[in-house]
């Protein structure tokens, strides 16, 4: 087909080409001509990030092109003309989405509850503007009700909300130290998580404060039958770490790294991690962060990271108190564990890829070509910062993680300074 340039500028259709056609043939022509000049490949494309993926080992700038909700290529160069929205991540850092390991999402209309009430937070609301895509309820469902949960939250949530089932199954409603053993049963919580395996992630033992190895030895039992995790949190006497910890099996996941006061995992007369920590370690169980409102302390992780005894994954456990305290959000969490010395990709690791495989959810936390476009794109504040733990007590630091623009299948759901939107008067 012959073409000529309009006097826009745009490519057009020659008087020529189109002399002697039907009136409907003109108009078929044309349209078929707009269709192959606007075409582009994908709809969104990142372009001149540092893009750090550590399970692609990729630690460098890059280009990534999102299309229909997925990674459809990472290149050193993608043309900008090849998209149809361009986003200049010049200067900021680019990574897959962050997986919160521990949080508490069960959120609804009763007072002083996880499980259907006003403990617990509506995932949507502080997820996104922390570069969280994932968010992994600890807990706050059991049988019984993780229906209500699955309907009233995780459906009708942009954030991705996957959950530990609880071995009690109302979880966490009430009194969190749960001591109705009647109410837990093996047999109805592996039927659910069999039902849900897309959403369901694994077992739940914790806050039991007496006769602790029945509802321990439940929560494993569905975790064995059920091939997943469970997930350990809990009140446990300092005497019970060693027998815990040698009970549970590699893969099994370990909340509140860094706490003193219910049970700790250093020796606080010598300052060293113990030895059956360590050992407990390399036989395969997950340390998690799970900061929360009360269970992290500088005093234990300094003086582990110190010791090279990093937390394998940065579970914030998010809740109502935890948010407006020393936890604050994820990028706080992940900014403290920068400023004590974790390099950025190791922290990156542990909020993406680490988590993924924790929790068997390979499809995740990864920007593979054909992944799931959960994206982070976020930058490094510089200058005098102050972080505080759950005791009231700072650490100063120059370094601090903000997020900028956060997507979710693709989708932005998260932009700090407008950095994908175009100006208002062009």
């Amino acid at each position: 087909m012959n073409r000529k340039l309009s006097r826009s500028g745009k490519t057009g259709v020659s008087d020529k080409a189109l002399h002697g056609r039907p009136f409907f043939m003109t108009l078929f022509l044309m349209g078929m001509l707009t269709v192959q000049l606007s075409a582009q490949p994908y709809d969104l494309l990142i372009k001149g990030g540092h893009v750090i993926d550590p399970k692609n080992r990729i630690n460098e700038p890059m280009d990534i092109a999102v299309n229909d909700g997925v990674v459809a290529k990472v290149s050193a160069d993608i043309p900008a003309t090849d998209a149809a929205k361009v986003v200049d991540a010049t200067g900021h850092f680019v990574a897959p989405g962050f997986i919160d390991m521990h949080a508490h999402v069960f959120f609804g209309s009763t007072p002083r509850n996880f499980a259907d009430g006003s403990y617990s937070v509506a995932p949507d609301n502080f997820s996104f503007r922390a570069g969280v895509t994932t968010v992994v309820d600890a807990g706050d469902s059991g049988w019984r009700n993780f229906p209500v949960f699955k309907e009233q939250v995780i459906d009708p949530s942009r954030t991705r909300v996957l959950v530990f089932l609880n071995i009690v199954g109302h979880g966490l409603r009430g009194d969190p130290y749960n001591n109705n053993f009647s109410d837990m049963d093996v047999e109805k919580t592996l039927s659910m998580i069999q039902q849900y395996p897309d959403i369901i992630v694994g077992s739940r033992i914790g806050h039991i404060r007496q006769n602790y190895w029945e509802p321990f030895e439940k929560a494993m039992e569905v975790a064995q039958l059920a091939d997943m995790p469970m997930l350990l949190e809990c009140n446990l006497p300092e005497l019970e770490l060693e027998k815990t910890l040698a009970s549970m099996r590699p893969g099994d996941i370990f909340a509140h790294a860094h706490q003193t006061g219910r049970r700790s995992l250093m020796d606080d007369q010598q300052n060293r991690i113990y030895d059956f920590v360590n050992e407990a370690r390399e036989k395969g169980i997950i340390f998690d962060v799970s900061h929360g409102g009360t269970s992290f302390r500088f005093s234990q992780a300094i003086a582990a990271i110190e010791q090279g005894f990093y937390p394998d994954t940065f579970g914030t456990d998010l809740h109502f108190n935890s948010r407006n305290s020393g936890m604050k959000n994820m990028l706080n969490v992940m900014s403290k564990f920068l400023n004590m010395g974790m390099s950025l990709e190791d922290v990156i690791l542990r909020a993406t890829w680490n988590a993924a495989t924790a929790l068997k959810r390979e499809d995740l936390g990864h920007l593979s070509e054909g992944a799931v476009a959960d994206i982070a794109v976020f930058k490094i504040n510089h200058g005098n910062f102050g972080f505080v733990d759950v005791r009231g007590y700072r650490m100063d630091g120059d370094r601090k993680l903000v997020a900028e623009l956060t997507l979710r299948e693709g989708r932005i759901v998260w932009d700090l300074n407008g950095l994908a939107a175009p100006l208002w008067n062009e």
